[in-house]
């Protein structure tokens, strides 16, 4: 099987199965992890920021950051197809007990500094008001699209304006910064929070790092606790996160891989396929979604439906190019 499903599905390397096995660890909840210490530390270092938090997964760094920033029943804008809102199970509604207002994006999910200014709400007798403002870099939903970080950073600026902070869902941050060719700290230093998943493109088993201030980071450690994510020896987890990092520059070839992907699947006939920026690539297909990747599955591809005619394949490390042609040559007898 040709797994293209996402890039969630990759196999730990053997310097990361080492690197769990040697870590040195300690009860993190107690701060005396010193492999989760490092991690946190190195995190911080490469997106500029004070300090950072290990939790998880990427969801619950995103609600415990949603919680961190606001009080109850604040509003909270962001881009109507963003993971935050779409994917989390109204995690906004029941963990940070906020309101979702939706903002729609341009056709790469940007949301516009005119949009944030028209979407805030000032506080008052009858109305909560705007607690936050959340981007998306690379933007799932919109295939991966890698957001310039001047983009983020004037539409951050317009929220800031109003004194509304801004947290970054930067699962697939490193994607948006080697489709770039800008340091992820550029892409982060508008926002007061920012969420990068280790454990996507770049390789590692579990495990994503929520980062911002040290203040923030202090409640936003409080708020992980809360929502079950104090974990104790943790450094298991911890080891092949540090070495994950170091994988940041091979997220090159993912993108590579993925145009060389989408160049085949659209001469197939009944396929259409846009560009990819980074390494996911929408197939529009002529038949029902479901029943096209029935088919594909059955010729050893996996992908996962995006919209009733459209599905997803997303390359990463397990799949080279020789597999990327095999992929493409099952996708022409499946279609």
């Amino acid at each position: 099987m040709i797994d293209l499903r996402s890039d969630t599905v990759t196999q730990p390397s053997d310097a990361m199965r080492e690197a769990a096995r040697d870590a040195d660890v300690g009860d993190d909840v107690y701060g005396e992890d010193p492999t989760v210490n490092e991690l946190e530390a190195r995190v911080a270092e490469v997106l500029g920021t004070e300090a950072a938090l290990f939790v998880p997964s990427g969801t619950m760094g995103n609600q415990v950051a949603a919680r961190t920033h606001t009080e109850r029943g604040e509003e909270v804008l962001c881009e109507r197809e963003s993971h935050v809102y779409k994917w989390e199970l109204a995690g906004l509604a029941q963990h940070a007990q906020v309101q979702p207002r939706t903002i729609e994006g341009d056709e790469r999910g940007v949301v516009s500094p005119e949009q944030v200014r028209e979407g805030y709400v000032e506080a008052d007798g009858h109305r909560a008001g705007t607690g936050l403002l959340t981007l998306e870099n690379t933007h799932n939903s919109k295939g991966g699209a890698a957001i310039a970080p001047e983009r983020i950073a004037e539409t951050a600026a317009a929220a800031r304006e109003r004194d509304v902070p801004v947290h970054l869902d930067g699962a697939r941050l490193f994607n948006a910064a080697v489709a770039h060719d800008a340091p992820a700290a550029e892409f982060v230093a508008p926002v007061d929070s920012v969420m990068c998943c280790l454990s996507k493109g770049l390789g590692a088993p579990v495990g994503s790092v929520l980062a911002g201030s040290a203040s923030f980071v202090e409640g936003a450690r409080r708020n992980r606790k809360l929502l079950g994510g104090g974990m104790r020896q943790a450094g298991i987890v911890a080891g092949p996160g540090l070495e994950a990092l170091e994988n940041r520059e091979r997220l090159a070839e993912d993108h590579r891989r993925a145009e060389r992907l989408a160049a085949g699947l659209d001469r197939i006939d009944g396929l259409s396929v846009e560009p990819p920026e980074t390494n996911i690539v929408l197939v529009g297909t002529d038949r029902p979604a479901e029943a096209f990747l029935d088919d594909c599955q059955r010729e050893g591809v996996g992908g996962v439906p995006f919209a009733d005619h459209v599905v997803r394949f997303c390359t990463h490390w397990d799949v080279d190019d020789d597999a990327i042609d095999a992929a493409v040559d099952a996708v022409r007898r499946a279609a």
